[in-house]
């Protein structure tokens, strides 16, 4: 999954964007940190990192931030944040930059390295391009039902979109407590499905059926950018020691 990330953010232009996502997703969900005397104020804390997209584009702010601050202790301290999962994470992202020096990623090419808008598309394309087998559409029911092998699931509590409800999210993780919770989740677009997998989904696993007939009974043809097919991607394995 992280290794179709990483592949697709070269396409996508946010190599390093991307690498500091995986990195922080190698590290769990042991980022922040809620003493229970302060809880308040941790929950504050984090929600201040939120940025429009999901949780992946939080965890990029988490460590823009920390890394703006020199990588300072004390910050992460003051922002309820883990210090040592911090460190571990940029641990593990060098190891992915030497990585992608190896097979040929130009990590230090600044074109290769930005974000298109505040929206964060072309990094939310690139996570799912390794995450597409993991979507989850709104139902009218107030849920989410699993693309694939349809089950009900829903948003974590801790996640920015707790509430939120995109139409389309796709995830990293499924937990199971109460109930089964997709963790780290982010917003994507229906139509991105077909364009990165169209081996994978179907316009009919996408498009929803019109409510009433054509009145002359004609078949819509499908838009242009969905009759794209792209070449299969390179196997990438990532390795952490």
């Amino acid at each position: 999954m992280l290794a179709k990330m990483i592949i697709a953010s070269e396409k996508y232009h946010c190599v390093d964007q991307i690498l500091t996502i995986c990195a922080m997703l190698s590290v769990g969900n042991s980022i922040f940190f809620r003493p229970k005397e302060k809880a308040i104020h941790a929950d504050n804390a984090r929600i201040s990192f939120f940025r429009p997209g999901g949780d992946h584009i939080t965890l990029l702010n988490v460590y823009n931030s920390w890394k703006d601050v020199s990588y300072s202790p004390s910050w992460c301290y003051e922002n309820y944040i883990q210090a040592r999962a911090m460190k571990k994470a940029r641990d593990i992202k060098e190891q992915l930059i030497e990585m992608c020096k190896k097979v040929e990623i130009d990590y230090g090419n600044e074109k290769l390295n930005v974000i298109d808008d505040d929206k964060y598309t072309n990094v939310r394309k690139a996570i799912t391009a390794g995450c597409f087998y993991n979507t989850a559409k709104f139902q009218k029911s107030g849920n989410y039902k699993t693309l694939k092998n349809p089950h009900t699931v829903h948003i974590h509590p801790s996640s920015s979109l707790f509430q939120v409800n995109p139409k389309w999210v796709v995830y990293h993780e499924l937990v199971f407590t109460s109930q089964e919770f997709m963790r780290q989740v982010i917003e994507t677009d229906g139509l991105w499905l077909l364009e990165i997998a169209p081996h994978y989904y179907k316009s009919t696993d996408i498009i929803e059926a019109p409510t009433e007939s054509d009145p002359k009974g004609k078949k819509f043809p499908l838009p242009h950018e969905m009759q794209i097919i792209y070449p299969r991607q390179s196997t990438f394995f990532i390795k952490i020691n």
